[in-house]
């Protein structure tokens, strides 16, 4: 879970935190005091979700015009409204490695392939309203012919991922007619197709 000091230099100073949940990572209700631009103290009461950071990458062939992305299940995206089977670049927490090592992790175990180099593009807060995590965004080629395992997830986690590779220009028509929802890979695919990836 994040500390924070008593006050720091942009400002705030988080009076008392308490801990609303553990279940699965940490919710945590936050008594802070925010220095406004008239140089006053304003007194706010927020709750904050910390899942701690992540990584995702957008795999993808150059010679095949390829991406790999993945298919599972997703209960928030269900329970408002979605079908729930959403397509994803491959994704997951850092669990104390550095990103570059943590996206190879999930790579291997999410599709099965082994990759070089992977080049991090940018890192951003996607849900800065009430979400601690920075989420490190990747690209990377992949070879078709260097997938030691059929991928799916990591064994004991319950994932069942089905891995897919998608002709680029059919990724952006999906996202184009919705079919593709997610926000990390909607930003992967947009950033390959703007600095002529693929």
């Amino acid at each position: 879970m994040s500390h924070f000091p008593p006050e720091d230099l942009t400002g705030v100073r988080v009076r008392d935190v308490t801990l609303l949940s553990d279940n699965w990572y940490f919710l945590s209700r936050y008594a802070f005091d925010l220095r406004l631009a008239d140089g006053t103290w304003q007194s706010q009461l927020r709750e904050a979700y910390d899942r701690g950071n992540g990584a995702t990458i957008l795999l993808y062939n150059r010679e095949r015009g390829t991406v790999v992305l993945t298919r599972q299940f997703r209960l928030p995206a269900f329970l408002n409204g979605g079908a729930g089977w959403m397509i994803e670049t491959a994704a997951g927490l850092l669990d104390g490695d550095d990103p570059g090592a943590a996206i190879r992790r999930e790579v291997a175990e999410e599709t099965g392939y082994r990759i070089g180099e992977a080049r991090e593009v940018f890192d951003i807060f996607m849900s800065p309203g009430s979400v601690t995590e920075r989420l490190h965004f990747f690209i990377a080629e992949f070879d078709p012919a260097d997938r030691p395992t059929a991928g799916g997830g990591a064994e004991g986690e319950n994932e069942n991922i089905e891995v897919l590779e998608i002709a680029f220009d059919e990724a952006l028509a999906m996202v184009a007619r919705n079919e593709i929802r997610d926000a990390k890979t909607i930003l992967l695919l947009y950033h390959a197709r703007i600095h002529g990836i693929l």
